[in-house]
Protein backbone atom coordinates (compact mmCIF):
# COMPACT_ATOMS: atom_id res chain seq x y z
CA UNK A 1 0.00 0.00 0.00
CA UNK A 2 1.38 3.40 -0.92
CA UNK A 3 2.00 6.02 1.73
CA UNK A 4 -0.26 9.10 1.75
CA UNK A 5 1.20 11.77 -0.52
CA UNK A 6 1.89 15.28 0.74
CA UNK A 7 1.44 16.68 -2.77
CA UNK A 8 -1.78 18.60 -3.54
CA UNK A 9 -4.65 16.24 -4.28
CA UNK A 10 -5.26 17.64 -7.76
CA UNK A 11 -1.85 16.52 -9.04
CA UNK A 12 -2.92 12.87 -9.15
CA UNK A 13 -6.70 12.86 -8.69
CA UNK A 14 -9.27 10.85 -10.61
CA UNK A 15 -12.05 13.38 -11.19
CA UNK A 16 -15.49 12.19 -12.30
CA UNK A 17 -17.46 14.55 -14.51
CA UNK A 18 -21.11 14.86 -13.50
CA UNK A 19 -23.24 16.26 -16.29
CA UNK A 20 -25.94 17.19 -13.81
CA UNK A 21 -28.95 17.01 -16.17
CA UNK A 22 -28.15 13.39 -17.01
CA UNK A 23 -26.54 11.84 -13.93
CA UNK A 24 -29.45 11.06 -11.57
CA UNK A 25 -32.95 12.53 -11.16
CA UNK A 26 -34.05 12.83 -7.54
CA UNK A 27 -37.23 14.84 -8.07
CA UNK A 28 -38.85 12.71 -10.78
CA UNK A 29 -39.14 15.47 -13.39
CA UNK A 30 -36.88 13.66 -15.87
CA UNK A 31 -33.90 15.97 -15.31
CA UNK A 32 -30.92 15.19 -13.10
CA UNK A 33 -30.42 17.32 -10.00
CA UNK A 34 -28.48 17.81 -6.77
CA UNK A 35 -30.73 15.35 -4.93
CA UNK A 36 -29.82 12.75 -7.53
CA UNK A 37 -26.10 13.37 -7.08
CA UNK A 38 -26.43 13.08 -3.31
CA UNK A 39 -28.23 9.75 -3.66
CA UNK A 40 -25.38 8.34 -5.79
CA UNK A 41 -22.45 9.44 -3.64
CA UNK A 42 -22.03 5.86 -2.30
CA UNK A 43 -21.68 4.68 -5.90
CA UNK A 44 -19.01 7.27 -6.62
CA UNK A 45 -17.15 6.29 -3.47
CA UNK A 46 -17.30 2.60 -4.44
CA UNK A 47 -16.05 3.49 -7.92
CA UNK A 48 -12.99 5.04 -6.30
CA UNK A 49 -12.95 8.63 -7.60
CA UNK A 50 -11.30 11.48 -5.71
CA UNK A 51 -13.51 14.36 -6.83
CA UNK A 52 -16.49 15.29 -8.96
CA UNK A 53 -16.68 18.11 -11.48
CA UNK A 54 -20.29 19.28 -11.86
CA UNK A 55 -21.44 21.07 -15.01
CA UNK A 56 -23.14 24.43 -14.37
CA UNK A 57 -25.84 24.36 -11.73
CA UNK A 58 -26.37 28.12 -11.45
CA UNK A 59 -29.65 29.90 -12.13
CA UNK A 60 -30.16 29.86 -15.88
CA UNK A 61 -32.86 30.02 -18.57
CA UNK A 62 -31.16 26.84 -19.92
CA UNK A 63 -30.72 28.11 -23.46
CA UNK A 64 -27.42 26.19 -23.46
CA UNK A 65 -28.18 23.78 -20.61
CA UNK A 66 -26.73 25.96 -17.88
CA UNK A 67 -23.86 27.61 -19.73
CA UNK A 68 -26.01 30.75 -19.93
CA UNK A 69 -25.92 31.95 -16.30
CA UNK A 70 -28.35 34.57 -15.04
CA UNK A 71 -27.23 34.47 -11.36
CA UNK A 72 -23.88 33.00 -10.27
CA UNK A 73 -24.85 32.99 -6.58
CA UNK A 74 -28.06 31.00 -6.99
CA UNK A 75 -28.77 27.38 -7.92
CA UNK A 76 -31.29 26.87 -10.70
CA UNK A 77 -34.58 25.53 -9.32
CA UNK A 78 -34.35 22.72 -11.88
CA UNK A 79 -31.42 21.36 -9.86
CA UNK A 80 -32.10 22.45 -6.27
CA UNK A 81 -31.08 25.23 -3.92
CA UNK A 82 -27.90 26.75 -2.48
CA UNK A 83 -28.68 24.93 0.78
CA UNK A 84 -28.83 21.62 -1.10
CA UNK A 85 -25.54 22.43 -2.79
CA UNK A 86 -23.96 23.04 0.61
CA UNK A 87 -25.36 19.72 1.84
CA UNK A 88 -23.92 17.96 -1.21
CA UNK A 89 -20.47 19.42 -0.60
CA UNK A 90 -20.56 18.37 3.05
CA UNK A 91 -21.78 14.85 2.28
CA UNK A 92 -19.27 14.41 -0.52
CA UNK A 93 -16.48 15.44 1.82
CA UNK A 94 -17.62 12.82 4.34
CA UNK A 95 -17.24 10.24 1.54
CA UNK A 96 -13.74 11.54 0.80
CA UNK A 97 -14.86 13.17 -2.47
CA UNK A 98 -14.07 16.77 -3.37
CA UNK A 99 -16.47 18.97 -5.35
CA UNK A 100 -15.47 21.17 -8.31
CA UNK A 101 -18.32 23.15 -9.93
CA UNK A 102 -18.18 24.74 -13.36
CA UNK A 103 -17.88 28.51 -13.72
CA UNK A 104 -18.69 30.42 -16.92
CA UNK A 105 -16.74 33.70 -17.15
CA UNK A 106 -16.71 34.40 -20.89
CA UNK A 107 -20.41 35.27 -21.13
CA UNK A 108 -23.61 35.52 -19.13
CA UNK A 109 -27.21 34.81 -19.97
CA UNK A 110 -29.12 37.53 -21.77
CA UNK A 111 -31.40 37.36 -18.71
CA UNK A 112 -28.59 38.36 -16.32
CA UNK A 113 -29.36 41.57 -14.43
CA UNK A 114 -26.38 43.30 -16.04
CA UNK A 115 -27.50 42.56 -19.56
CA UNK A 116 -31.11 43.52 -18.89
CA UNK A 117 -29.84 46.82 -17.51
CA UNK A 118 -27.65 47.28 -20.57
CA UNK A 119 -30.62 46.77 -22.90
CA UNK A 120 -32.73 49.24 -20.94
CA UNK A 121 -30.00 51.89 -20.77
CA UNK A 122 -29.42 52.16 -24.50
CA UNK A 123 -26.43 52.86 -26.77
CA UNK A 124 -23.41 54.57 -25.25
CA UNK A 125 -24.51 53.95 -21.67
CA UNK A 126 -22.14 52.84 -18.88
CA UNK A 127 -24.27 49.71 -18.44
CA UNK A 128 -23.31 48.54 -21.92
CA UNK A 129 -19.59 48.81 -21.17
CA UNK A 130 -19.66 45.52 -19.22
CA UNK A 131 -20.43 43.72 -22.49
CA UNK A 132 -19.14 44.12 -26.05
CA UNK A 133 -21.59 46.42 -27.83
CA UNK A 134 -20.55 48.07 -31.07
CA UNK A 135 -22.17 50.06 -33.89
CA UNK A 136 -22.57 48.22 -37.17
CA UNK A 137 -20.73 48.78 -40.41
CA UNK A 138 -22.13 50.16 -43.66
CA UNK A 139 -24.09 53.34 -44.34
CA UNK A 140 -26.93 52.37 -42.01
CA UNK A 141 -24.95 50.19 -39.58
CA UNK A 142 -26.72 47.14 -40.93
CA UNK A 143 -23.58 45.03 -41.23
CA UNK A 144 -21.96 43.27 -38.24
CA UNK A 145 -18.93 45.03 -36.66
CA UNK A 146 -16.62 42.29 -37.97
CA UNK A 147 -16.67 38.84 -39.55
CA UNK A 148 -16.47 36.74 -36.37
CA UNK A 149 -18.63 33.61 -36.31
CA UNK A 150 -20.37 31.83 -33.47
CA UNK A 151 -19.09 28.47 -32.24
CA UNK A 152 -22.69 27.28 -32.61
CA UNK A 153 -22.99 28.39 -36.21
CA UNK A 154 -23.97 31.67 -37.82
CA UNK A 155 -22.65 35.17 -37.06
CA UNK A 156 -21.25 36.07 -33.64
CA UNK A 157 -23.21 39.35 -33.57
CA UNK A 158 -26.86 40.19 -33.00
CA UNK A 159 -28.37 43.59 -33.77
CA UNK A 160 -30.79 45.24 -31.37
CA UNK A 161 -33.73 47.43 -32.42
CA UNK A 162 -31.80 50.50 -31.22
CA UNK A 163 -29.08 49.78 -33.80
CA UNK A 164 -26.32 48.47 -31.54
CA UNK A 165 -24.78 45.05 -32.11
CA UNK A 166 -23.59 42.80 -29.29
CA UNK A 167 -21.03 40.00 -29.42
CA UNK A 168 -21.82 36.39 -28.58
CA UNK A 169 -19.18 33.81 -29.48
CA UNK A 170 -21.78 31.16 -28.66
CA UNK A 171 -25.60 31.50 -28.75
CA UNK A 172 -27.35 34.91 -28.97
CA UNK A 173 -28.63 34.20 -25.45
CA UNK A 174 -24.98 34.23 -24.26
CA UNK A 175 -23.59 37.78 -24.63
CA UNK A 176 -19.82 38.03 -24.13
CA UNK A 177 -18.56 40.05 -21.20
CA UNK A 178 -15.92 42.75 -21.65
CA UNK A 179 -13.03 41.79 -19.39
CA UNK A 180 -11.53 45.27 -19.80
CA UNK A 181 -14.18 46.50 -17.34
CA UNK A 182 -13.24 46.50 -13.63
CA UNK A 183 -16.77 45.50 -12.61
CA UNK A 184 -16.35 42.18 -14.41
CA UNK A 185 -13.12 41.39 -12.55
CA UNK A 186 -14.59 42.33 -9.19
CA UNK A 187 -17.80 40.39 -9.75
CA UNK A 188 -16.15 37.11 -10.59
CA UNK A 189 -13.62 37.34 -7.78
CA UNK A 190 -16.55 37.85 -5.42
CA UNK A 191 -18.40 34.86 -6.94
CA UNK A 192 -15.33 32.68 -6.39
CA UNK A 193 -15.22 33.74 -2.72
CA UNK A 194 -18.95 33.06 -2.36
CA UNK A 195 -18.57 29.41 -3.38
CA UNK A 196 -15.16 28.80 -1.82
CA UNK A 197 -16.75 29.97 1.40
CA UNK A 198 -19.38 27.26 0.99
CA UNK A 199 -16.76 24.57 0.78
CA UNK A 200 -16.24 23.84 -2.91
CA UNK A 201 -12.75 22.60 -3.69
CA UNK A 202 -12.15 24.36 -6.99
CA UNK A 203 -13.65 25.33 -10.31
CA UNK A 204 -13.55 24.13 -13.88
CA UNK A 205 -13.17 27.31 -15.94
CA UNK A 206 -15.31 27.29 -19.08
CA UNK A 207 -13.77 28.79 -22.23
CA UNK A 208 -10.74 29.94 -20.24
CA UNK A 209 -8.98 30.83 -23.49
CA UNK A 210 -11.71 33.19 -24.71
CA UNK A 211 -12.08 35.98 -22.18
CA UNK A 212 -9.84 38.61 -23.81
CA UNK A 213 -10.47 40.03 -27.28
CA UNK A 214 -7.91 41.86 -29.42
CA UNK A 215 -8.07 45.69 -29.32
CA UNK A 216 -10.20 47.01 -32.13
CA UNK A 217 -11.88 43.62 -32.68
CA UNK A 218 -10.13 42.98 -36.02
CA UNK A 219 -11.56 40.62 -38.61
CA UNK A 220 -10.66 36.97 -38.58
CA UNK A 221 -8.14 36.09 -41.26
CA UNK A 222 -7.77 32.62 -42.82
CA UNK A 223 -5.58 30.31 -40.74
CA UNK A 224 -2.96 28.26 -42.58
CA UNK A 225 -3.67 24.56 -42.80
CA UNK A 226 -1.29 22.44 -40.70
CA UNK A 227 1.48 20.80 -42.67
CA UNK A 228 1.68 17.04 -42.03
CA UNK A 229 4.89 16.12 -40.27
CA UNK A 230 5.70 19.68 -39.19
CA UNK A 231 5.31 20.96 -35.63
CA UNK A 232 2.19 22.97 -34.92
CA UNK A 233 2.73 26.70 -34.61
CA UNK A 234 0.84 29.36 -32.73
CA UNK A 235 -1.19 31.68 -34.94
CA UNK A 236 -2.40 34.95 -33.46
CA UNK A 237 -6.19 34.96 -33.07
CA UNK A 238 -8.40 37.97 -32.26
CA UNK A 239 -10.49 36.24 -29.58
CA UNK A 240 -8.87 32.92 -28.61
CA UNK A 241 -5.83 32.43 -26.37
CA UNK A 242 -4.78 36.04 -26.00
CA UNK A 243 -1.75 36.60 -23.76
CA UNK A 244 -3.62 39.08 -21.57
CA UNK A 245 -5.97 36.37 -20.29
CA UNK A 246 -3.31 35.17 -17.87
CA UNK A 247 -3.52 38.40 -15.85
CA UNK A 248 -7.13 37.48 -15.03
CA UNK A 249 -6.13 34.06 -13.78
CA UNK A 250 -3.27 35.42 -11.68
CA UNK A 251 -5.88 37.38 -9.76
CA UNK A 252 -8.08 34.28 -9.47
CA UNK A 253 -5.16 32.25 -8.14
CA UNK A 254 -4.71 34.80 -5.35
CA UNK A 255 -8.39 34.39 -4.44
CA UNK A 256 -8.07 30.60 -4.30
CA UNK A 257 -4.96 30.92 -2.13
CA UNK A 258 -6.98 32.87 0.44
CA UNK A 259 -8.75 29.61 1.34
CA UNK A 260 -7.29 26.49 2.97
CA UNK A 261 -7.30 22.98 1.56
CA UNK A 262 -5.56 23.06 -1.82
CA UNK A 263 -8.36 24.74 -3.79
CA UNK A 264 -7.76 24.35 -7.50
CA UNK A 265 -8.78 25.44 -10.99
CA UNK A 266 -8.86 23.37 -14.17
CA UNK A 267 -8.92 25.31 -17.42
CA UNK A 268 -10.93 24.46 -20.47
CA UNK A 269 -8.36 26.06 -22.73
CA UNK A 270 -7.86 25.21 -26.39
CA UNK A 271 -4.38 26.22 -27.53
CA UNK A 272 -2.39 25.80 -30.72
CA UNK A 273 0.61 24.17 -29.05
CA UNK A 274 1.52 22.45 -25.77
CA UNK A 275 3.67 25.49 -24.95
CA UNK A 276 0.65 27.79 -25.22
CA UNK A 277 -1.39 25.45 -23.02
CA UNK A 278 1.37 25.36 -20.39
CA UNK A 279 1.05 29.14 -19.98
CA UNK A 280 -2.34 28.61 -18.29
CA UNK A 281 -0.83 26.49 -15.51
CA UNK A 282 2.27 28.35 -14.44
CA UNK A 283 2.87 28.60 -10.70
CA UNK A 284 0.97 31.88 -10.35
CA UNK A 285 -2.02 31.15 -12.59
CA UNK A 286 -4.37 28.17 -12.85
CA UNK A 287 -3.46 24.73 -11.50
CA UNK A 288 -4.33 22.31 -14.31
CA UNK A 289 -5.74 22.33 -17.85
CA UNK A 290 -7.60 19.74 -19.89
CA UNK A 291 -5.40 17.88 -22.33
CA UNK A 292 -7.44 18.11 -25.51
CA UNK A 293 -4.54 16.90 -27.64
CA UNK A 294 -4.89 13.52 -25.91
CA UNK A 295 -8.68 13.50 -26.29
CA UNK A 296 -8.55 14.30 -30.00
CA UNK A 297 -5.69 11.93 -30.85
CA UNK A 298 -6.48 9.01 -33.11
CA UNK A 299 -5.94 5.39 -32.09
CA UNK A 300 -2.35 5.41 -33.28
CA UNK A 301 0.69 4.51 -31.18
CA UNK A 302 3.05 7.10 -32.63
CA UNK A 303 0.53 9.93 -32.32
CA UNK A 304 -0.38 9.02 -28.74
CA UNK A 305 3.26 8.77 -27.70
CA UNK A 306 3.99 12.17 -29.22
CA UNK A 307 1.06 13.72 -27.36
CA UNK A 308 2.18 12.16 -24.07
CA UNK A 309 5.78 13.29 -24.52
CA UNK A 310 4.87 16.83 -25.54
CA UNK A 311 2.34 17.19 -22.73
CA UNK A 312 4.67 15.95 -20.01
CA UNK A 313 7.57 18.05 -21.29
CA UNK A 314 5.72 21.34 -21.64
CA UNK A 315 3.65 21.05 -18.47
CA UNK A 316 6.56 19.69 -16.49
CA UNK A 317 8.63 22.73 -17.50
CA UNK A 318 6.25 24.94 -15.51
CA UNK A 319 5.79 22.47 -12.65
CA UNK A 320 2.22 21.49 -13.58
CA UNK A 321 0.79 17.97 -13.84
CA UNK A 322 -0.73 16.63 -17.02
CA UNK A 323 -4.40 15.72 -17.25
CA UNK A 324 -5.76 12.87 -19.36
CA UNK A 325 -9.26 12.99 -20.84
CA UNK A 326 -11.00 10.55 -23.19
CA UNK A 327 -14.53 12.01 -23.33
CA UNK A 328 -16.66 14.85 -22.01
CA UNK A 329 -20.06 16.47 -22.54
CA UNK A 330 -18.93 18.26 -25.73
CA UNK A 331 -17.52 15.40 -27.81
CA UNK A 332 -18.57 12.06 -29.27
CA UNK A 333 -18.08 9.32 -26.67
CA UNK A 334 -14.79 7.55 -27.29
CA UNK A 335 -16.11 3.97 -27.77
CA UNK A 336 -17.87 5.36 -30.85
CA UNK A 337 -14.86 7.43 -31.97
CA UNK A 338 -12.59 4.40 -31.64
CA UNK A 339 -15.15 2.04 -33.17
CA UNK A 340 -14.58 3.03 -36.78
CA UNK A 341 -11.73 1.47 -38.67
CA UNK A 342 -11.74 4.23 -41.25
CA UNK A 343 -11.07 7.16 -38.96
CA UNK A 344 -10.45 7.95 -35.35
CA UNK A 345 -9.37 11.46 -36.23
CA UNK A 346 -11.15 14.76 -35.94
CA UNK A 347 -12.03 16.61 -39.12
CA UNK A 348 -11.45 20.32 -38.71
CA UNK A 349 -12.89 21.51 -35.44
CA UNK A 350 -15.34 18.66 -34.98
CA UNK A 351 -15.23 14.88 -35.16
CA UNK A 352 -16.53 13.45 -38.44
CA UNK A 353 -17.55 9.78 -38.35
CA UNK A 354 -16.17 7.80 -41.26
CA UNK A 355 -17.47 4.34 -42.06
CA UNK A 356 -19.82 2.01 -40.17
CA UNK A 357 -19.53 1.68 -36.40
CA UNK A 358 -17.98 -1.54 -35.07
CA UNK A 359 -19.19 -1.56 -31.44
CA UNK A 360 -16.95 -4.48 -30.42
CA UNK A 361 -13.88 -2.73 -31.81
CA UNK A 362 -14.84 0.51 -30.08
CA UNK A 363 -15.31 -1.03 -26.66
CA UNK A 364 -12.12 -3.09 -26.99
CA UNK A 365 -10.11 0.03 -27.71
CA UNK A 366 -11.97 2.02 -25.05
CA UNK A 367 -11.02 -0.55 -22.39
CA UNK A 368 -7.39 -0.36 -23.46
CA UNK A 369 -7.47 3.45 -23.55
CA UNK A 370 -8.80 3.48 -20.00
CA UNK A 371 -5.80 1.55 -18.71
CA UNK A 372 -3.46 3.76 -20.73
CA UNK A 373 -4.88 7.02 -19.37
CA UNK A 374 -5.09 5.79 -15.78
CA UNK A 375 -1.44 4.69 -15.86
CA UNK A 376 -0.01 7.98 -17.16
CA UNK A 377 1.52 10.53 -14.76
CA UNK A 378 -0.88 13.20 -13.54
CA UNK A 379 -4.63 13.40 -13.03
CA UNK A 380 -7.44 11.74 -14.98
CA UNK A 381 -10.99 12.83 -15.84
CA UNK A 382 -13.72 10.22 -16.22
CA UNK A 383 -16.89 11.36 -17.99
CA UNK A 384 -20.04 9.91 -16.46
CA UNK A 385 -21.04 6.66 -18.20
CA UNK A 386 -17.54 6.13 -19.53
CA UNK A 387 -17.10 3.55 -16.77
CA UNK A 388 -20.14 1.73 -18.19
CA UNK A 389 -18.81 1.70 -21.74
CA UNK A 390 -21.70 3.83 -22.99
CA UNK A 391 -21.55 4.57 -26.72
CA UNK A 392 -22.63 7.76 -28.44
CA UNK A 393 -26.38 7.72 -29.14
CA UNK A 394 -26.19 8.52 -32.84
CA UNK A 395 -29.83 7.88 -33.76
CA UNK A 396 -31.67 10.36 -31.55
CA UNK A 397 -34.84 11.50 -33.33
CA UNK A 398 -34.63 15.03 -34.65
CA UNK A 399 -37.70 15.91 -32.61
CA UNK A 400 -35.88 15.41 -29.28
CA UNK A 401 -32.60 17.17 -30.04
CA UNK A 402 -32.06 20.21 -27.82
CA UNK A 403 -28.48 21.35 -28.37
CA UNK A 404 -28.42 24.94 -29.70
CA UNK A 405 -25.76 23.80 -32.15
CA UNK A 406 -28.43 21.72 -33.90
CA UNK A 407 -30.68 24.71 -34.46
CA UNK A 408 -27.95 27.27 -35.21
CA UNK A 409 -26.50 25.11 -37.99
CA UNK A 410 -29.84 24.59 -39.68
CA UNK A 411 -29.96 20.95 -38.55
CA UNK A 412 -26.68 20.10 -40.30
CA UNK A 413 -24.64 19.49 -37.13
CA UNK A 414 -26.34 17.01 -34.76
CA UNK A 415 -24.74 18.72 -31.80
CA UNK A 416 -23.79 17.16 -28.49
CA UNK A 417 -27.01 15.53 -27.28
CA UNK A 418 -25.75 12.05 -28.20
CA UNK A 419 -23.15 12.06 -25.43
CA UNK A 420 -25.56 13.56 -22.87
CA UNK A 421 -28.25 10.88 -22.70
CA UNK A 422 -29.20 10.11 -19.05
CA UNK A 423 -27.32 7.30 -17.35
CA UNK A 424 -28.78 3.80 -16.93
CA UNK A 425 -28.60 2.63 -13.32
CA UNK A 426 -30.84 -0.42 -13.04
CA UNK A 427 -33.83 -2.31 -14.40
CA UNK A 428 -34.92 -3.58 -17.78
CA UNK A 429 -36.66 -0.54 -19.24
CA UNK A 430 -36.42 3.23 -19.30
CA UNK A 431 -35.71 5.25 -17.19
CA UNK A 432 -33.34 2.50 -15.97
CA UNK A 433 -33.26 3.88 -12.44
CA UNK A 434 -32.33 7.38 -13.59
CA UNK A 435 -35.56 8.70 -12.06
CA UNK A 436 -37.49 7.43 -9.00
CA UNK A 437 -39.78 4.44 -9.50
CA UNK A 438 -42.90 6.61 -9.17
CA UNK A 439 -41.73 9.30 -11.61
CA UNK A 440 -44.23 10.22 -14.31
CA UNK A 441 -41.90 12.33 -16.48
CA UNK A 442 -39.72 10.70 -19.12
CA UNK A 443 -35.96 11.39 -19.11
CA UNK A 444 -35.18 14.68 -20.87
CA UNK A 445 -33.43 12.71 -23.63
CA UNK A 446 -34.57 9.17 -24.51
CA UNK A 447 -32.37 6.24 -23.51
CA UNK A 448 -31.81 3.34 -25.95
CA UNK A 449 -33.77 0.22 -24.99
CA UNK A 450 -30.57 -1.81 -25.36
CA UNK A 451 -29.01 0.00 -22.39
CA UNK A 452 -30.57 -2.52 -20.00
CA UNK A 453 -27.38 -4.51 -20.65
CA UNK A 454 -25.18 -1.58 -19.63
CA UNK A 455 -26.75 -0.51 -16.33
CA UNK A 456 -24.70 -0.25 -13.15
CA UNK A 457 -26.84 -3.06 -11.75
CA UNK A 458 -26.19 -5.36 -14.73
CA UNK A 459 -22.43 -4.76 -14.71
CA UNK A 460 -21.80 -4.91 -10.98
CA UNK A 461 -20.10 -8.16 -10.06
CA UNK A 462 -19.42 -9.16 -13.67
CA UNK A 463 -15.62 -9.42 -13.94
CA UNK A 464 -15.80 -8.97 -17.72
CA UNK A 465 -17.74 -5.69 -17.52
CA UNK A 466 -16.34 -2.24 -18.20
CA UNK A 467 -17.54 -1.08 -14.78
CA UNK A 468 -15.57 -3.73 -12.91
CA UNK A 469 -12.51 -2.93 -15.05
CA UNK A 470 -12.71 0.70 -13.92
CA UNK A 471 -13.27 -0.27 -10.30
CA UNK A 472 -10.26 -2.57 -10.35
CA UNK A 473 -8.09 0.01 -12.12
CA UNK A 474 -9.00 2.76 -9.67
CA UNK A 475 -8.30 0.49 -6.69
CA UNK A 476 -4.88 -0.37 -8.11
CA UNK A 477 -4.14 3.22 -9.01
CA UNK A 478 -4.88 4.34 -5.46
CA UNK A 479 -2.84 1.53 -3.90
CA UNK A 480 0.21 1.27 -6.17
CA UNK A 481 3.10 3.58 -5.22
CA UNK A 482 4.12 4.04 -8.88
CA UNK A 483 0.81 5.52 -10.04
CA UNK A 484 -0.56 9.05 -9.93
CA UNK A 485 1.77 12.03 -10.19
CA UNK A 486 5.35 11.46 -11.31
CA UNK A 487 7.34 10.46 -14.38
CA UNK A 488 7.56 7.62 -16.88
CA UNK A 489 10.25 5.93 -18.97
CA UNK A 490 9.43 4.43 -22.36
CA UNK A 491 10.50 0.87 -23.09
CA UNK A 492 11.78 -0.49 -26.40
CA UNK A 493 8.91 -2.00 -28.40
CA UNK A 494 8.10 -2.72 -32.04
CA UNK A 495 6.03 -0.19 -34.02
CA UNK A 496 2.42 -0.01 -32.88
CA UNK A 497 3.13 -1.00 -29.28
CA UNK A 498 3.38 1.45 -26.38
CA UNK A 499 5.11 0.38 -23.18
CA UNK A 500 6.37 2.48 -20.31
CA UNK A 501 7.71 1.91 -16.84
CA UNK A 502 6.78 3.78 -13.70
CA UNK A 503 8.86 3.12 -10.63
CA UNK A 504 8.72 1.15 -8.52
CA UNK A 505 8.10 -1.94 -10.61
CA UNK A 506 5.09 -1.00 -12.75
CA UNK A 507 4.77 -1.33 -16.53
CA UNK A 508 1.85 -0.48 -18.81
CA UNK A 509 1.73 -2.05 -22.28
CA UNK A 510 -0.79 -1.13 -24.98
CA UNK A 511 -0.84 -3.06 -28.25
CA UNK A 512 -2.19 -0.90 -31.07
CA UNK A 513 -0.54 -3.04 -33.75
CA UNK A 514 -2.13 -5.76 -35.86
CA UNK A 515 0.12 -8.48 -34.40
CA UNK A 516 0.04 -10.13 -30.96
CA UNK A 517 2.79 -8.88 -28.62
CA UNK A 518 4.66 -11.26 -26.27
CA UNK A 519 4.95 -9.86 -22.77
CA UNK A 520 8.17 -10.01 -20.74
CA UNK A 521 8.62 -13.40 -19.14
CA UNK A 522 9.50 -12.03 -15.71
CA UNK A 523 6.28 -10.03 -15.38
CA UNK A 524 3.10 -10.61 -13.40
CA UNK A 525 -0.24 -9.36 -14.68
CA UNK A 526 -1.91 -6.91 -12.32
CA UNK A 527 -4.82 -6.02 -14.60
CA UNK A 528 -5.70 -6.42 -18.27
CA UNK A 529 -8.27 -4.82 -20.51
CA UNK A 530 -8.90 -8.40 -21.70
CA UNK A 531 -7.60 -11.80 -20.54
CA UNK A 532 -3.93 -12.38 -21.34
CA UNK A 533 -3.42 -15.86 -22.78
CA UNK A 534 -0.05 -17.63 -23.00
CA UNK A 535 1.80 -14.44 -22.12
CA UNK A 536 0.69 -12.67 -25.31
CA UNK A 537 -1.11 -9.32 -25.53
CA UNK A 538 -3.71 -9.18 -28.30
CA UNK A 539 -4.44 -6.34 -30.69
CA UNK A 540 -6.16 -3.31 -29.12
CA UNK A 541 -5.53 -4.65 -25.62
CA UNK A 542 -3.68 -3.15 -22.67
CA UNK A 543 -2.17 -4.63 -19.54
CA UNK A 544 -0.67 -3.47 -16.25
CA UNK A 545 2.32 -5.51 -15.13
CA UNK A 546 4.42 -5.88 -12.03
CA UNK A 547 7.98 -6.28 -13.27
CA UNK A 548 11.60 -5.97 -12.21
CA UNK A 549 14.89 -4.93 -13.83
CA UNK A 550 13.48 -3.39 -16.99
CA UNK A 551 15.71 -0.82 -18.64
CA UNK A 552 14.12 2.17 -20.37
CA UNK A 553 14.77 2.87 -24.02
CA UNK A 554 17.28 5.51 -24.98
CA UNK A 555 15.78 8.92 -25.82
Amino acid sequence: MSQPSKAPWWRSAVIYQVYIRSFADGSGDGVGDIAGIRSRLPYLKSLGVDAIWINPWFKSPQADHGYDVSDYRAIDELFGTVAEAEQLVAEAHRHGIRVVPDIVPNHTSDQHAWFRAALAAGPGSPERERYIFRPGLGPDGTLPPNNWVSEFGGPAWTRLPDGDWYLHLFAPEQPDLDWNHPDVHAEFEDVLRFWFGRGVDGFRVDVAHGLVKAPGLPDLTPRPDPVPGEPRRHVDHPHWDRDEVHDIFRAWRKVADEFPGDRCFVAEAWADTPERLAAYVRADTLHTAFNFDFLTASWDAEELRTVVDDSLAMLGAVGAPATWVLSNHDVVRHPSRYGRRGAGHWAGARYAPDGPLDPALGIRRARAAALLSLALPGSVYVYQGEELGLPEVEDLPESVRQDPMWERTGHTDPGRDGCRVPLPWSGQRTPFGFSPDDATAEPWLPQPASWHELTVEAQTGDPASVLELYRAALRLRRAHPALGDGTLAWLDTPPGVLAFRRDPGFVCVVNLSAAPYPLPGDSRVLLGSAPVEDGVLGTDHAVWLEIQDVQPSTP
